[in-house]
């Protein structure tokens, strides 16, 4: 029988070979054909008596990168029309049966009595990973950029093949919990210390290899088939496991406030698994699962976190019509630590960097951070010398404004002043290329009125990084009213270049994540003014998804750079467009305290020399409160509320300001770029999962408390009078979704 996604050959030994490769695709991935022609694979290899042995492979540069979420959100929407229809006990019956499928074709390759061997030859991941643990044999070809792992948990889900079951029968359940809480790929040399793959081998010697362990008399068992099998790390009810679940129990509330089904289920999933025989296990795994893809956890992220993500990194917001561009050479124009990051990464993307600074030592100055993140990056063993010297040699750091001048982009990243921005861009006009596109980093200052200062404003945009540049995925991109589409798609091409996730916001103050991101630290603020202990503050934030607390954050950003942006927005806007209370709060922390956060070791925190303890609240900070409440009549559920509905209703102003015009990019804006709480998949899907009309009566309800801050606007109202979500009024365009990579 002849297969669409699979090539299946015979030799003369009764050894088949199953090489995996989807036409048309440059990753293999398990979608609904892959799943059935696997099961009719199975099925015929393990009734032909003439096989002797069957060898997986994939015919792609990787083996594969997993499971196709968008067919288990097909699979969501299936359940749901059913629930409608057929109610309950008919929808869970449907979505157990279909998730478990890919479950039980692994089992039935382990069981089938003939010996399957896998070969790896590239990365391996969810539930392609999860095919080759239920072979009984695994070789890798040699190739130290393959990974191997289970990385469903990042997007609310958990390995539902298998995963949760084999991998704690291999490894110790320590290693076990790792793998599957994490979801970090691990390589090849790990791999195979921890005895997830049995051997390495050359590229060119993989498919013999896994041949010759079949004609040597491999097993066609599993180890845990096994009479007398003995779990790695000894019964659940062992001296070692009772040292591992408790503990491990703990770490899991530490790590994530329980807000995240599926790591609680992993944990169940391994607990009550290793009690049973593997059969049973599997089927123990098979309900977890169904009851995760019910969650909206899991809804949530898998669209944000992973289809939305995918969507706007293939160019869902790129104008049709703008042949490709490619940044050759880049001006950075002001060497300081943001100027000198985005240096940093354009030349670690083999992208010609110029660093200009007013003068040649603070250009040079510019550069030295450059080395000092690839050094680092050398001690810890994830860099090469070489890489340094390929960097290094691709910026240029200096005084001349004439550098700029056979550049594609020029991106300006002084001090956020509008007239030290503007005399830079009056330097810098004459001298650009009649071609180049000019941006500016600016973080608060609106694009409108920075490109009154220059003269072809179709070429002028925003690229808006976040500190710090070389971890921070999120690039936002900021229309002004004149900007051009070439502008906009050599931005959105030079982002993407540099392996960064873009968002396309129009332009107004704060643009979209500052404006979230600073209800957030204002919300942390006013409890402080309200007399809520600091130390609660901080940990109801963390409690409510957030990766830090708010006062930590104001300390990270630098309370003189948030008053200098309180100042210069009440300039702008007068008095009543500022908090009165915490201006006063911050002039008294900067102007007479002389704490400005990390930068200068001390703000809400105390930070100490590097390498001499953890940083720790200030402990005169209780004396600049005006009052003190009594933690134990706060009421933690609200205040974690608080801290998640005031930057949700400020996206929802976004939407009806029309800063926002794509749902997704609010989405994983809010993720990427500040850490909204990931587990609600962004701050437009935390509204319409709860409800928009939900959402509104818990805003009235804040609002009457706590003030304005708090009004849902008019749209969200109307909205929630109509049952409206925000997906459901503003469907983003669709691109067809690939494989989780």
């Amino acid at each position: 029988m002849a297969f669409k996604n699979f090539k299946v050959e015979t030799d003369a030994d009764g050894i088949v070979l199953v090489t995996w490769d989807i036409p048309g695709r440059s990753m293999n991935v398990l979608d609904e054909t892959t799943i059935a022609e696997l099961e009719e694979i199975v099925k015929q290899t393990s009734a032909d008596a003439a096989v002797k042995g069957v060898v997986v492979t994939s015919g792609k540069e990787a083996f594969s990168a997993g499971a196709d979420l968008s067919m288990l959100e097909g699979m969501h929407g299936r359940y749901t029309a059913l629930l409608k229809d057929k109610g309950e006990v008919a929808a869970n019956q449907m979505l157990f049966e279909e998730s478990r499928r890919m479950s039980l074709i692994f089992r039935a390759i382990e069981t089938s009595g003939k010996p399957w061997a896998a070969a790896i030859n590239g990365l391996a991941l969810g539930g392609a990973f999860e095919l080759t643990l239920a072979c009984h044999y695994r070789v890798a070809a040699q190739n130290p950029k393959t990974r191997l792992g289970l990385p469903e948990i990042k997007v609310g889900l958990f390995p539902g093949a298998g995963g949760t079951q084999r991998v704690p029968r291999i490894v110790s359940p320590q290693d076990a919990m790792q793998l599957l809480l994490k979801g970090e790929a691990v390589t090849l040399d790990k791999a195979k210390a921890l005895n997830l793959i049995h051997a390495v081998v050359p590229a060119a010697d993989l498919v013999k290899a896994a041949k010759d362990w079949i004609k040597g008399g491999g097993k066609a068992v599993a180890p845990w088939d096994e009479k007398g099998f003995k779990l790695p790390g000894g019964p659940v009810f062992s001296k070692a496991g009772m040292m591992m679940f408790p503990a491990g129990n703990a770490i899991y509330r530490r790590e994530t406030f329980d807000n995240y089904p599926a790591a609680r289920a992993v944990m169940k999933c391994v607990y009550e698994g290793l009690q049973l025989p593997i059969d049973a296990a599997l089927r123990v795994e098979s309900r977890y699962f169904t009851q995760i893809l019910r969650s909206n956890e899991a809804a949530a992220m898998i669209r944000s976190l992973f289809l939305s993500m995918q969507e706007l990194n293939k160019g869902a917001r790129r104008p049709q019509g703008v042949p490709p561009t490619k940044v050759k050479k880049l001006a950075v124009i002001g060497a300081g630590f943001m100027g000198a990051s985005v240096g940093y990464v354009s030349a670690r993307a083999g992208i010609n960097v110029v660093l200009i600074d007013r003068d040649q030592a603070s250009a040079d100055k510019g550069k030295a951070h450059a080395q000092s993140v690839i050094d680092d990056l050398i001690k810890k063993g994830r860099a090469k010398e070489a890489d340094r010297d390929a960097i290094l040699s691709r910026i240029t750091a200096t005084a001349d404004y004439n550098a700029i001048s056979d550049c594609d982009l020029v991106i300006e990243a002084v001090f956020e002043d509008r007239k030290v921005k503007a005399e830079t861009y009056a330097k810098a006009q004459p001298l650009l290329r009649s071609d180049a596109i000019f941006a500016s980093n600016t973080s608060t200052l609106p694009i409108n009125s920075l490109a009154e200062e220059f003269k072809d404003q179709g070429k002028f945009i925003g690229i808006h990084f976040f500190s710090p540049v070389e971890k921070m995925m999120l690039v936002e991109i900021i229309l002004g009213k004149n900007t051009g589409d070439v502008a906009l798609a050599t931005a959105l091409d030079y982002t993407r270049q540099i392996g960064k996730t873009p968002i396309v916001v129009n332009d107004s103050r704060g643009f979209f994540a500052n404006r979230c991101v600073l209800r957030f630290t204002a919300e942390g603020l006013e409890m402080l003014m309200e007399g809520v202990p600091p130390a609660m503050i901080e940990n109801t934030a963390k409690m409510a998804g957030m990766p830090v607390g708010p006062l930590s954050l104001s300390d990270e950003v630098a309370l003189d750079l948030v008053l200098k942006i309180m100042k210069a927005t009440e300039a702008d806007l007068g008095p009543n467009a500022i908090d009165q209370a915490q201006k006063k709060l911050l002039v008294e922390m900067v102007e007479k305290q002389g704490r400005f956060g990390r930068k200068n070791g001390k703000g809400f925190y105390d930070y100490p020399e590097k390498g001499k303890g953890q940083k720790s609240l200030w402990p005169s900070l209780g004396g600049l409160q005006p009052k003190h409440l009594d933690p134990d009549t706060l009421d933690v559920e609200e205040l974690k509320q608080r801290f998640l509905v005031v930057q949700a209703v400020e996206a929802a102003r976004t939407v009806e300001d029309h800063v926002i015009t794509d749902m997704r990019e609010a989405d994983i804006g809010s993720i990427l770029g500040f850490g909204f709480a990931p587990f609600t998949g962004g701050t437009l899907s935390y509204i319409d999962f709860m409800g928009t009309r939900k959402f509104v009566d818990l805003c009235h309800k804040l609002e009457t408390k706590y003030g304005s801050r708090f009004t849902p606007p008019k749209l969200l109202i109307e909205m929630a009078e109509r049952g409206e979500t925000f997906y459901g009024r503003f469907p983003p365009k669709k691109i067809a979704a690939q494989a989780a990579e």
